[in-house]
């Protein structure tokens, strides 16, 4: 009898904090994908607005405040990362950048987890802040894909994105899925 293979938990994180971000499109429509079409693994987005600025100060005693904490420990229960990372004048999006950081104080809970990035932006589609997310990432030895990459570029017709952020354009659809599937595959071999 043929055993199943496991439900691969990738938790989703957004760098921009508005609603209609096109960033946050980009993870609805990878919950949506994976929901409709991809076996096998479920996306959890995680907020991370409710995350205080980073100070060690409010750190006691091994422990952190409860909104960290909570944080934390969805981080630590996922197989893999999905960054939707939009690029704030050449590289990671603050907020992104403190939630990063707060995961990765002692024990850090990004270690040997399997990671993507997409973005949507402007000329490059976040190109820049994606290369920089990749350096924080080897750091904190997360694994990110390496193909297919997703850059988007969020103004060039046709519209790819309705008023409220949702995701519209088929073939971008395509690309996003097929991302997908290339996390779902690396950590099933990183989970081996």
């Amino acid at each position: 009898m043929a055993t199943q293979p496991p439900v691969i938990k990738v938790v989703a994180l957004c760098g921009s904090l508005r609603k209609a971000s096109y960033n946050r499109g980009l993870i609805r429509a990878a919950t949506d994908i994976c929901k409709e079409s991809i076996n096998g693994m479920e996306i959890e987005y995680v907020d991370i607005s409710p995350l205080p600025f980073l100070n060690t100060d409010l750190e006691g005693d091994g422990t952190f405040p409860p909104e960290v904490e909570e944080f934390r420990q969805k981080i630590l229960g996922a197989d893999g990362v999905l960054f939707a990372a939009p690029e704030y004048n050449l590289s990671v999006a603050a907020p992104l950048k403190n939630a990063i950081d707060w995961a990765s104080r002692p024990p850090n809970v990004w270690a040997d987890k399997t990671a993507a990035i997409v973005s949507a932006g402007g000329y490059l589609g976040g190109g820049l802040g994606q290369f920089h997310l990749r350096q924080i990432g080897v750091f904190l030895d997360l694994h990110f894909i390496n193909k297919p990459e997703f850059f988007l570029h969020a103004f060039q017709p046709p519209a790819k994105f309705d008023v409220d952020g949702n995701l519209i354009h088929d073939a971008t659809k395509e690309k996003l899925k097929k991302l997908l599937l290339s996390l779902q595959k690396f950590t099933l071999r990183h989970l081996i």
